[in-house]
């Protein structure tokens, strides 16, 4: 008996959504409001969101790129990428967490595809090995392509970081193009520093990465299954598409969906339904890093443990762990440690590095005080 040809794939669609409306406020005072994180140039190449496009531009077309941004930072988005559609930028009329921000891209995406493969992945996060990463990017695609299944990248942990969001991985759940994907047993969100160690020490817990990939109908069937309401106002949004009445109801209809993450609201849910649904994550050792404080970026660009890293000229004498940004500045700097220093036009920030993580704070009082100008 002669044996069926083996079924071919079936044929979809594969789509970026970068989310790009964060505001950045630990990166005070470079990234304001309408200029973040996402859009400077952080870590000394092209500005971030631009280094997340290059990244992917060997897996994606300039067609396949959605951005999900807000309308303070919309018109700065279309500047830096002249190749995205200008209707795959989407506006965000309030902020409501990435639940609704990836939800908005995947009701555009029915409309446009009916359904398609989904990659969503923060636009301000740095990766050290971009070829490892694409080859990750596309086994994924491949695994997400089976209905019901949501993939997650996992990032081996190098230290208890309290900071980040844990995936406890099980048994192997698949294999392909030599990469191993693990099946999730549950989230956990930033542990305490006994707990992250424990983790750590462990081997069988990943950082997630906040990369993720699905199909549309995939993640769909799960915010109805999980966030039913959310899933009902998205649905009458969707309706209005392509008509003159889409503007008026988003307006409308975004600001009264749940405010809460994807991690929360599908991911973990999700992990723990079983049935149809199944959740892996992939281990990704690809030098990631989400850049989440100034005190990131000296790790990141220092050349060796203690040294100095300034954007301008510099002098230093017994100084050393210092990061410095002026670049139309001289720094001179004596006897001084493991500081940061940053300075534009209108405003100076000086903090020691291991209180880096605190910049945001600065932006609340700003915010109290109503100086709307450094903001």
């Amino acid at each position: 008996m002669k044996k069926r040809p083996a079924a071919k794939p079936e044929s979809l669609p594969a789509c970026a959504v970068l989310l790009a409306g964060g505001r950045g406020t630990r990166f005070w005072p470079r990234s304001r409001s309408r200029m973040p994180k996402q859009l400077l140039n952080i870590t000394g190449g092209e500005t971030m969101l631009r280094e997340t496009v290059s990244r992917l531009e060997p897996i994606f077309g300039w067609r396949d790129f959605w951005v999900v941004t807000n309308i303070e930072q919309a018109a700065a988005v279309r500047r830096q990428l002249h190749g995205v559609l200008t209707p795959h930028i989407l506006a965000e009329p309030v902020g409501r967490n990435t639940t609704a921000a990836i939800a908005l891209a995947a009701i555009h995406l029915l409309h446009e595809h009916k359904d398609a493969l989904m990659t969503v992945l923060p636009s301000d996060s740095y990766v050290a090995d971009a070829a490892r990463y694409r080859r990750l990017v596309r086994a994924a695609l491949d695994i997400a392509r089976t209905p019901g299944n949501l993939v997650v990248f996992g990032v081996p942990p190098t230290r208890p970081e309290t900071g980040y969001g844990y995936i406890e991985a099980g048994k192997v759940s698949a294999r392909l193009r030599g990469i191993r994907a693990l099946a999730v047993r549950r989230f956990t969100e930033k542990p305490a520093l006994r707990l992250a160690r424990r983790y750590v020490a462990s081997g069988k817990y990943f950082w997630n990465a906040g990369i993720f990939f699905w199909r549309v109908s995939t993640f769909l069937e799960c915010l109805r299954r999980f966030l039913p309401a959310t899933h009902s106002a998205l649905m009458r949004l969707a309706e209005t598409i392509g008509t003159r009445k889409y503007t008026a109801a988003l307006r409308q209809i975004y600001p009264t969906l749940e405010n809460i993450s994807v991690d929360y609201a599908i991911m973990e849910p999700a992990a723990q339904a079983g049935g149809a649904t199944r959740v892996s994550v992939i281990p990704a050792k690809v030098g990631w890093s989400d850049i989440g404080s100034w005190s990131a970026v000296y790790d990141l660009l220092a050349s060796q443990r203690g040294a100095n890293v300034s954007t301008g000229p510099s002098f230093a004498l017994d100084a050393s762990g210092n990061y410095f940004w002026a670049p139309e500045k001289f720094v001179a700097a004596i006897g001084v440690h493991d500081l940061v220093l940053v300075e534009t036009d209108d405003a100076i920030l000086v903090c020691p590095r291991e209180r880096a993580q605190d910049v945001g704070q600065i932006v609340k009082w700003l915010e109290h005080q109503k100086l709307s100008r450094l903001l």
